[in-house]
């Protein structure tokens, strides 16, 4: 929250932030279109069995949770006639089939190349990192197409961190702030001598998830959320809860990592194409 003056009243909050060292990505819907597919996966299991497709008021309830897919609010949802175990074995071999169809979104591609080579305004070196929630076998099919797996690449490897990182405590994914902390402990660590550690608030965390973005704030970073358009119509006119991180999708407690509303530290985006790299402190090339 704002602070409050002596009069009781509250103080304007600070939006004078230091330029963007680091860039962090989640990946799935927002790098690549993995949430039509996933969708695609499910509604062809769905619809064998005799059920309607997966409308977007129960998916956006799902999105950023692990297992969620396979869990009570889909399954009370689906009333679907076969066991959870034959859902999940079913569903997964239609991501074995769909996933390597992955794509980059509209404009991926030009913004990671142009992170790569873009300065600060005080001409540090721009850092891009990757935090997604994909596990390394789901990873690997998500990026065998080899245009797809180009792309990605421009994130060196040694800065991408996936779901199951061994680093990362069990139970401690999106909307914890865990893993975005681990993607700039990897930068920092790889840092060259004498170039000053990045501190969380000189990052900027690229979220489609409503709970990636809750992640981000409590880590302490700014954050862009680029919702996929039906998800931006599930959230129309709660926006400034989902950009403060306080959506309540997934209660975790140290609510004090949480933003304000309208504090300046979030704000939406409707894709990553013509990113306005000067309003971050960025010299793009």
């Amino acid at each position: 929250m704002a602070p409050a003056s002596q009069n009781g009243d509250l103080e304007p909050i600070s939006t004078d932030f230091p330029p963007i060292r680091a860039c962090l990505f989640d990946m799935d819907g927002l790098l690549i279109n993995t949430e039509d597919l996933y969708t695609l996966c499910s509604n062809i299991v769905l619809n064998k069995h005799g059920r309607p497709n997966l409308p977007w008021s129960i998916k956006a309830q799902l999105m950023g949770i692990p297992g969620s897919s396979n869990g009570d609010v889909f399954h009370n949802w689906a009333q679907l006639p076969i066991s959870r175990e034959q859902y999940k074995q079913e569903q997964s071999e239609q991501h074995k089939i769909h996933f390597p169809e992955c794509r980059p979104l509209p404009g991926v591609e030009k913004l990671l190349k142009d992170l790569r080579s873009s300065k600060t305004t005080q001409g540090l070196q721009v850092e891009i990192a990757l935090a997604s929630s994909s596990e390394k076998k789901n990873y690997e099919l998500k990026t065998s197409r080899p245009t797809t797996k180009a792309v990605l690449e421009i994130i060196p490897e040694e800065h991408r961190v996936l779901g199951d990182d061994p680093r990362i405590q069990y139970g401690r994914g999106k909307p914890a702030p865990d893993i975005y902390l681990l993607a700039l402990q990897s930068i920092n660590s790889s840092l060259p001598e004498g170039v000053p550690k990045i501190e969380p608030k000189e990052c900027l965390v690229f979220e489609d998830s409503v709970l990636g973005i809750e992640a981000g704030r409590r880590a302490g970073m700014r954050a862009v959320w680029v919702p996929h358009p039906n998800l931006a119509a599930e959230y129309q006119g709660k926006e400034k809860y989902v950009l403060a991180g306080r959506s309540a999708l997934l209660p975790i407690g140290n609510d004090e990592q949480l933003g304000a509303i309208d504090d300046g530290w979030a704000e939406q985006l409707t894709s990553l194409e013509n990113f306005p790299y000067e309003k971050f402190g960025i010299v793009a090339p």
